[in-house]
């Protein structure tokens, strides 16, 4: 077992944690501490410690954690900086193994903080203590089942997000749980007095259950070992970042944010893109190029097929050059073959292939998106959903015969299965876009996400999600 999983499994799968300054004042980080595990199901032990009373929420509260009869793996700490030193010699001599530090306070408010962060750990160091934070707002391990960082527990999934900030990196989280993204892992890492990002990228690294890193920086403590870092690591899954303090004034706030020092940002882009860590424009497009990332094979090339409808095709298509993806123009045969599966008024299918506006179904839209993957100049395709007849406008099911509606049922079944089953049949990508106003359960399009497929709800998202796919591939076809 390497060296970082044995000493950070006691944070994110810990057996046992005490709460130090716990509360049952509901506006306190100590009340909020004890609450969201018990409430969330972590199924481990909790222990409140607060020396002013014997129970918090129906849990017995010990006045010091080295009173605790049991071992305890991980201390949450919210007591007022001031008091954090003594704090953490009790922990030393309880022999905690892992930390994580709230209280803020620290080297975000000038040289006096900065002093008291490194007394801090230097005392966590001397018992073998790795200490998250400080400055932060906790964690969510799907591997432990511990939530200390959201007031509902996440959906479980496959993408894990290291946040410099603690509430923009909740807010994120939260967007992207609503989505239905799922994350395995959530750290607010504030300061970072001991564990640096890098630290928590190997640890991750090493994690099957991950398949995509998210990253929100603001800046990097020791850039050499963050950069060796995730060279290893994306050799195993990839890396997406949205780094803050990118503009000079920005760069500036992240200093009183988290004691962060930003450095060049061309120093920095560089790095990236030599790396090849996959850099977002916009905060949120960090979940969406993730989302495709965990579900769907890395294409051979950039080379992009598009199945879409008048103006959804062409801002597809200038989305896909923006980002410097190819949408090749279709040989004569296969433009030919094409377009006897299109009505006679669509325009001849060139790239992209579009139903005029049409009557077709799930089927005849899988038929063309496999003819597209067959092409060995096509590396993977952006199409619409396809098309599900129960969410039209009309009740059809009222105005039609049972027979009938049950035949459309099952073209929409059949044309949904062959579609979900295209990715891993060509080993090539497909993403989605889904044109939809109204809230009607749309199960074609769950179909999809459940294989893998990510659904989107416009074409540049689209685009962005195969420019992620198709960036990653040529880092993996480069190592």
């Amino acid at each position: 077992m390497s060296d970082i999983v044995r000493q950070l499994d006691c944070i994110f799968k810990p057996r046992s944690v005490a709460v130090i300054g716990a509360s049952d004042n509901i506006g306190k980080w100590g009340y909020l501490m004890v609450d969201r595990p018990m409430r969330t199901g972590y199924k481990g032990a909790i222990y409140p410690v607060n020396p002013q009373t014997d129970n918090i929420l129906g849990l017995r509260s010990f006045a010091s954690v080295k009173d605790i009869p049991d071992a305890v793996d991980l201390a949450v700490i919210t007591v007022q900086a001031q008091h954090v030193p003594s704090v953490m010699r009790e922990c030393v001599e309880k022999g905690v193994r892992g930390a994580v530090l709230i209280s803020a306070g620290f080297a975000e408010t000038g040289p006096s903080g900065m002093e008291l962060q490194n007394s801090v750990v230097q005392i966590a160091r001397s018992g073998g203590i790795r200490l998250v934070g400080p400055n932060g707002n906790g964690i969510w391990s799907a591997a432990g089942c511990l939530n200390i960082a959201f007031d509902a527990a996440p959906k479980p999934g496959k993408i894990a997000f290291i946040s410099q900030s603690g509430t923009f990196g909740g807010y994120m989280s939260e967007l992207a749980n609503n989505k239905g993204y799922g994350l395995r892992t959530f750290v607010s890492i504030g300061n970072q007095a001991d564990l640096s990002s890098a630290d928590y990228i190997e640890y991750l690294s090493y994690d099957d259950e991950t398949r995509a890193i998210i990253l929100y920086l603001e800046g990097v403590k020791d850039g050499k070992r963050f950069f060796n870092v995730c060279r290893e690591a994306l050799k195993k899954k990839p890396i997406i970042l949205y780094k803050g303090g990118s503009s000079p004034a920005g760069a500036r706030a992240t200093m009183s944010h988290t004691a962060s020092i930003a450095g060049s940002e061309a120093v920095f882009q560089t790095a990236c893109r030599q790396l090849g860590l996959i850099r977002a424009d916009e905060c949120f497009q960090t979940f969406e190029m993730a989302e495709a990332l965990i579900g769907q094979p890395v294409p051979a090339g950039r080379r992009v097929g598009i199945l879409g409808t008048g103006g959804q095709a062409v801002v597809s298509i200038d989305a896909c050059q923006h980002l410097g993806l190819e949408v090749p123009e279709l040989d004569r045969d296969t433009s030919a073959n094409l377009m006897k599966m299109l009505p006679p008024h669509a325009p001849m299918p060139r790239n992209p292939v579009d139903f005029a506006g049409s009557y077709r179904t799930a089927v005849d839209e899988a038929n063309v998106v496999e003819t597209l993957l067959k092409l060995d100049y096509i590396d993977g395709v952006i199409s619409n959903v396809p098309v599900n007849p129960m969410l039209w406008g009309l009740r059809i099911e009222k105005v039609i015969e049972d027979h009938v509606l049950n035949g459309l049922m099952k073209i929409v079944e059949q044309g949904t299965k062959q579609f979900c089953e295209l990715p891993r049949k060509y080993n090539k990508p497909i993403v989605c876009v889904r044109w939809s106003t109204h809230d009607r359960k749309d199960v074609v399009a769950e179909k999809l996400m459940e294989s893998g497929i990510p659904v989107y709800e416009t074409p540049e998202q689209c685009a962005r999600a195969m420019y992620a796919l198709a960036a990653y591939g040529r880092l993996c076809r480069s190592l």
